[in-house]
């Protein structure tokens, strides 16, 4: 079951990181320990009806997702000016509140994309190269300890938040079924990484 009370370590944060739109390193601590709380709550529940963990039960790309949207959402209530972009699947994730009608949009240019991984470094594939402020969201899942009840909760390690531009990405081979996309290159994850707001290692 995981541990009551995993709260997020705020000396792991970086206080010195370039943050736009107003945000704060705050809204980025209540926001993770929003999801930790939401994990904990759930999974207690799960585990107490003989249930496997919503960690356990998700494939890892619909976990990503979930992880994603759930601070987009958390981002978005503790940050002074940023909403959600009420726009389906519209870029960016989080948009300047009135910038746009309705405080939605297709495609803006006024905002930050939200990215979740478990991939450490942060290199994830986007929808296309273009100049945006990324968050990366870096976590871990452990799926493998044995028996099932000592599994440690999900836990964030990194958090970048960087402005990149189109020239930072490289374009990704599309296979018959696939959908373009596009990875920040050596010179762009290097620049994100920089830009680093939280790391636990």
């Amino acid at each position: 079951m995981p541990s009551a009370g995993q709260r997020v370590n705020p000396s792991l944060f970086n206080e010195d990181a370039r943050l736009p739109y107003n945000l704060r390193v705050l809204d980025f601590q209540s926001a993770m320990q929003d999801i930790y709380d939401f994990f904990n709550d759930v999974n207690s529940f799960l585990r107490g009806r003989g249930l496997s963990r919503l960690d356990d039960m998700l494939r890892p790309a619909n976990l990503s997702g979930t992880v994603s949207d759930m601070l987009t959402e958390s981002l978005a209530k503790h940050s002074r000016s940023l909403v959600v972009n009420g726009y389906h699947n519209g870029h960016p994730d989080l948009i300047v509140e009135g910038r746009y009608p309705n405080d939605r949009v297709k495609s803006g240019d006024e905002g930050v994309e939200i990215k979740s991984t478990r991939k450490a470094g942060g290199a994830v594939d986007t929808h296309g190269a273009r100049k945006q402020w990324m968050c990366v969201f870096v976590y871990e899942v452990d799926n493998d300890s044995e028996p099932v009840g000592s599994r440690a909760p999900l836990r964030f390690r990194e958090v970048y938040l960087g402005e990149v531009e189109v020239g930072d990405f490289r374009k990704n081979e599309r296979g018959e079924l696939g959908t373009r996309t596009a990875t920040l290159d050596r010179d762009g994850i290097a620049k994100l990484r920089n830009s680093w707001v939280y790391l636990d290692r």
